[in-house]
């Protein structure tokens, strides 16, 4: 359920409730409107796709228990479409459960019961720290001889003084912005394949196929053996130090 009456507010920051529980979502609702923030309401999983979609909201409180997908489905599919900060909320308050949520890419965590206020506060923290990173993000990646675009999704791989811009697939580039981003660092399959590729491909070897695929593309043009692999950990970009 979506509050109209805060969509006449555009300044305003647009918050996405996925809760199951309808008292929790309304004081949730309550709070935020009346600091100052639009919010919807998704009453499962499916309904939080959907509109995660359709809205495009600023930021996503999420429960980890609902129907027709729950919270960890539906993070997936965020993360898959994009870098929409993500509030996980549950009532699972176990260290595993911590990571597992911030290893997917929530940004922050909150057990129930919880102080609607802190909530708040919360979601104006992750927000701030958001506009911080896009800020430094719109500028392009850069790493030996690659210059990521990360908004008009284009690379560009200067070699013995000519610029050359190659035809990568979706999930290509999204390997390669990867590895750009942290050069040095050894990224497991389980991360890139979690990170990098479709909602839906679950093992680990679809990542070597991806990989072989962009490097393929990378030697044609004089790169040899990047992405590197790391034996029994990952890959890593392989620049020489």
């Amino acid at each position: 359920m979506i509050d109209r009456s805060s969509l006449f507010q555009p300044s305003t920051s647009l918050i996405l409730i996925a809760e199951d529980a309808p008292d929790i979502a309304d004081i949730l609702c309550a709070y935020l409107a009346r600091s100052g923030f639009r919010t919807a309401h998704a009453a499962d999983g499916a309904q939080a796709i959907a509109l995660h979609q359709s809205l495009k909201p600023d930021l996503v409180l999420l429960d980890v228990q609902m129907p027709r997908h729950d919270g960890w489905q539906v993070l997936s599919e965020i993360r898959h479409r994009g870098d929409t900060p993500v509030i996980m909320l549950t009532a699972l308050d176990q260290d595993m459960d911590k990571l597992v949520g911030l290893r997917m890419g929530a940004d922050d965590y909150v057990a129930k019961p919880f102080n609607a206020a802190e909530v708040v506060a919360r979601v104006q923290a992750v927000l701030r720290r958001a506009g911080q990173v896009r800020s430094r993000e719109a500028r392009p990646l850069q790493a030996g001889p690659f210059r990521v675009d990360l908004e008009s999704r284009e690379v560009a791989i200067q070699i013995d003084g000519a610029v050359h811009v190659p035809e990568l697939t979706a999930t290509e580039f999204n390997l390669l912005a990867c590895f750009v981003r942290s050069p040095r660092r050894v990224f497991s399959r389980a991360e890139l394949l979690l990170g990098c590729l479709p909602e839906g491909h679950t093992l680990e070897r679809t990542v070597d196929s991806h990989i072989s695929k962009l490097r393929k593309k990378l030697e044609s043009l004089g790169l040899q053996g990047m992405p590197l692999g790391v034996r029994s950990l990952g890959y890593r970009l392989g620049l020489e130090p």
